[in-house]
């Protein structure tokens, strides 16, 4: 089991060493930083399960980092315990309304702070449990489009900060209603779950395959122009046209048609759009093939 991820924001060498010893029993991978604006870009590149923020740091204070985590929606689900040396109630109610978990106040009990630490990290990672689930297509075990379009926001904000260009692929299941109505809804099912395990199989580690609906799915490939994801297409699309059907012991041909853009090739918004229109184009060829999007092809906004 992977270890969960601590990270300690305080400026006092005193205090990182102390929480190191007294949870070095813990499942843990500790990380360390001194100062606020140190420790706000830690959270983002570590996505730690836990934040340790001292209150008083040498630049902005725990509670303006505490604000700037919860404001980025890549760290806004950490949860976060105060370290403080003051027990004042106003103090602790600021730091609970910005969003803190709880509160440690320090010279702290080692029982105590083990006991806080369990207790957020456990609840972290039901939560975490929880998110994963409402992510997940039931049927294909994919993440599903809701989770597609949290995703592609995500991928397109990179984008308008000077992130680099993405692909998106839409692949659909070629004529499928009539896989469903010849040999019934259980067996189109099972294609579908194939079909889903295929493409997973057959993508790279970083991309994001999703059920987009019916028998329609979706792709995001990070860092990919239009053509380097066209190879991946086309190595999708021959994994499921290989793939081997039977029913009731006769073989069933399954095949797919892709459809490829990238954010460079228009409006970068439009990207699934442009996959849409060039899978259209594939089923228009002939189906069982893999289009990619042209400079010409981008949709007028």
């Amino acid at each position: 089991m992977t270890n969960q991820k601590l990270l300690i924001i305080d400026d006092s060498p005193d205090i990182h060493e102390l929480v190191t010893l007294w949870l070095a029993e813990e499942p843990l991978d500790f990380f360390s930083c001194a100062t606020g604006i140190e420790g706000v870009k830690d959270a983002a590149r570590i996505s730690p399960d836990l934040i340790l923020l001292d209150v008083d740091l040498p630049d902005i204070d725990g509670f303006e980092v505490c604000r700037r985590l919860k404001a980025d929606p890549s760290t806004a689900q950490i949860p976060i315990v105060f370290l403080t040396g003051a027990s004042s109630t106003d103090e602790k109610l600021r730091g609970l309304e910005l969003g803190a978990f709880d509160y440690v106040t320090k010279p702290f009990d080692p029982a105590e702070l083990r006991a806080r630490v369990r207790t957020s990290l456990r609840i972290k990672a039901l939560v975490d449990m929880l998110s994963r689930t409402a992510k997940l297509d039931g049927l294909t075990g994919l993440f599903n489009r809701a989770y597609f379009e949290q995703r592609l926001a995500q991928s397109l904000s990179l984008v308008a900060r000077g992130g680099d260009a993405f692909a998106c692929m839409l692949i659909d299941i070629d004529h499928f209603k009539s896989i469903n109505d010849r040999f019934g809804h259980p067996f189109g099912d099972r294609v579908l779950r194939s079909v889903a395990s295929e493409l997973a199989s057959n993508s790279r580690k970083e991309d994001v395959i999703c059920r987009y609906g019916g028998e329609e799915f979706v792709a995001l490939t990070p860092s990919q122009t239009v053509d380097g994801a066209k190879v991946l297409a086309e190595r999708m699309r021959v994994a499921v046209e290989q793939k081997s059907f039977s029913h009731e012991g006769r073989p069933v041909r399954v095949t797919c048609s892709i459809g490829v853009s990238d954010t460079t090739l228009g409006p970068p918004s439009q990207v699934v759009a442009i996959a849409d229109a060039s899978l259209y184009q594939a089923k228009r060829a002939g189906r069982n093939r893999v289009m990619a999007a042209q400079a010409k092809d981008s949709i007028a906004a």
